[in-house]
């Protein structure tokens, strides 16, 4: 019988379905431990990865039967992908799932940032002294105004897909301009990053955390952006200069912002939690009870394939 270790209490009737012949090492608390890692992975032949949790390579050479680590997320930050080829092993993610919860996200962040929904509720719920009339609480309509999209994959998409069904213009940029039909489709026009943030109302950052998108928004990317403009993440923390990104907001060099993720997760700046003009949200992108089901069941049949002798649908060594 083979063995599957799950590193965190995610979906398991999926696995159960999906591998009914396997052995689920599965957390009897919300996850295991790093010396319970260390020692339930002696006899494994899987491991399933949780984005956000690192897998070390010290528990990956404390696996030797080990053939696949397959991610629960998109992002694959939290493996050592290079290390895991080196000694043979298989690495799976699950994007398909997260497409379009994580763009719903970045939409609502949109909203309400731009529209202080975030602002208005804090006042409203904490009793703060709060005026009304037809002149007071103005905010800024999405209708008219362009959206800037760094990283134009399946979540930039589908967010280009709410953005224009709301009224807004799209310029983008990506590593690869999309072909023309999909650009005709949604309207959007390809542009260098620094036009991108000088020309855009809003900026959504949907990029992957690489050594290139590392800290890729700044103390100088954020200067060349609109007084007037929002930033939006829904990508990784670290792509923003968090800092830089705290300054420039104190300093009134952009709107606002509305920020899934940070730079050191789960600890967020004083400083971000104090402004009004940002909206905060515990990385939530994915977090849907139907996501979290179709990410278990792709991981499950990611596993399935490759012990079958099949091509994972999403392999990524």
């Amino acid at each position: 019988m083979k063995k599957v270790l799950i590193m965190l209490a995610v979906p398991r009737c999926q696995f159960e379905q999906v591998l009914p012949e396997w052995e689920l090492v599965y957390p009897s608390n919300e996850f295991f431990t790093h010396d319970e890692l260390m020692t339930k992975a002696a006899d494994v032949d899987a491991i399933v990865t949780v984005y956000g949790n690192k897998l070390s390579n010290e528990v990956i050479d404390a696996a030797p039967k080990l053939k696949m680590i397959a991610n629960f997320g998109a992002g694959y930050d939290n493996i050592d992908v290079e290390y895991a080829t080196k000694k043979g092993i298989v690495v799976t993610n699950s994007p398909d799932p997260v497409t379009e919860p994580t763009a719903e996200l970045a939409m609502g962040l949109m909203i309400a940032t731009a529209r202080r929904m975030g602002e208005m509720n804090t006042m409203l719920k904490n009793k703060e002294a709060l005026k009304w009339g037809v002149m007071r609480n103005l905010s800024t309509t999405l209708v008219g105004k362009q959206l800037g999209i760094v990283g134009m994959g399946a979540i930039g998409k589908a967010l280009a897909r709410r953005a224009v069904a709301s009224g807004m213009q799209i310029v983008y940029h990506n590593r690869k301009q999309v072909d023309a039909a999909t650009e005709q489709q949604l309207g959007a026009r390809y542009v260098p990053l620094d036009e991108l943030l000088k020309s855009s109302d809003v900026v959504s950052l949907n990029v992957p955390l690489t050594a290139v998108t590392k800290r890729m928004i700044g103390e100088r990317e954020l200067a060349l952006m609109k007084p007037s403009a929002y930033l939006i993440n829904t990508a990784r923390g670290p792509v923003v200069d968090e800092a830089a990104l705290v300054t420039a907001l104190q300093n009134k060099e952009i709107a606002g912002a509305g920020l899934d993720v940070f730079e050191n997760e789960p600890i967020i700046p004083d400083a971000l939690r104090e402004l009004p003009n940002v909206v905060l949200m515990p990385h939530l992108g994915t977090a849907t009870h139907e996501t979290r089901g179709e990410m278990s069941l792709l991981v499950a049949e990611n596993i399935r394939c490759f012990f079958n002798g099949e091509t994972p649908p999403n392999r990524i060594n």
